[in-house]
């Protein structure tokens, strides 16, 4: 008698702000595509509440993110999108973690940065910068969907930022997030880790202003070096800025002592590759 394919089931909730049910509908069906009855979407009815700007009030989502964490039938939890909101959940949700939470693959990005900073310096060992199904609302993000679902499901070497060399530490955020989570209970241990950044939407002063919070951090220097990743959608400055992210990231990374290792195929994007937190 055969035995049957195992199933492997991703809970979804949405830690800051709320998921469309479009977007919902067009996950499982790519999800079906990709990998048949292989694998189940279930995105918890918290991703589609609204609380003025979050997606439920604070302690709904607290209460999702622990419901979907210790819930021993899921393999793993993926952010179904970003928007600020995470850090007011983080702090609260993963002491309430058990076992279960710490055997699952966890994956997402932006806003997300905050609970995967929270659970890598919580120990949990599966952690990881990466697509979430929000991106679906992107041009290619069909593909964006695929890279993030396909390290989920069978960890897709194909799926990694391409500078990673087997056995290396590193963490990628998004730059405005880690500028912002550097001193508070969530901050995760950068020593030794190749630290990846990306952001989206900032002027090229705000980009100089949070490399230079970065950089000045005791911890960020005891990083491995500094890879950068795209800068999108930056406003056009009055008077212009002049730099570019890049020449702002050497200049900080130079004057703290931190090597600049280049560019990181991460971004707000559909290009976005996985880094996973070591």
């Amino acid at each position: 008698m055969g035995s049957s394919e195992k199933v492997f089931r991703i809970g979804l909730c949405a830690p800051g702000t709320r998921m469309s049910q479009d977007v919902s509908e067009r996950a499982h069906r790519l999800a079906e595509e990709l990998y048949g009855s292989r694998v189940e979407l279930h995105f918890h009815r918290q991703c589609f509440r609204q609380a003025g700007h979050f997606a439920g009030e604070d302690h709904e989502r607290i209460d999702a993110l622990v419901e979907l964490a210790n819930d021993p039938g899921l393999d793993a939890v993926w952010f179904a999108r970003g928007g600020y909101g995470a850090c007011r959940v983080a702090e609260y949700a993963i002491p309430r973690m058990d076992g279960a939470a710490r055997a699952k693959a966890w994956l997402g990005y932006s806003d997300a940065g905050f609970m995967l900073a929270g659970l890598h310096k919580a120990g949990f060992a599966r952690v990881a910068h990466g697509p979430m199904p929000v991106d679906l609302v992107r041009e290619d993000g069909a593909a964006a969907f695929a890279r993030g679902l396909g390290w989920l499901m069978e960890n897709d070497a194909g799926s990694l930022e391409p500078s990673l060399k087997p056995g290396q530490k590193a963490m990628a955020f998004n730059l405005t997030i880690l500028s912002q989570l550097l001193g508070t209970p969530l901050e995760p241990d950068f020593s030794g880790r190749v630290l990846m950044l990306e952001d989206v939407g900032e002027y090229m002063y705000r980009i100089d202003r949070y490399f230079y919070h970065m950089t000045s951090n005791a911890a960020v220097r005891k990083c491995a070096g500094i890879r950068l990743g795209r800068c999108s959608a930056v406003p056009k400055n009055d008077p212009d800025f002049v730099l570019t992210e890049e020449e702002v990231a050497r200049f900080w990374c130079e004057r703290s002592g931190i090597p600049y290792l280049g560019r990181a195929d991460i971004g707000h994007d559909s290009q976005n590759k996985v880094v996973p937190f070591r």
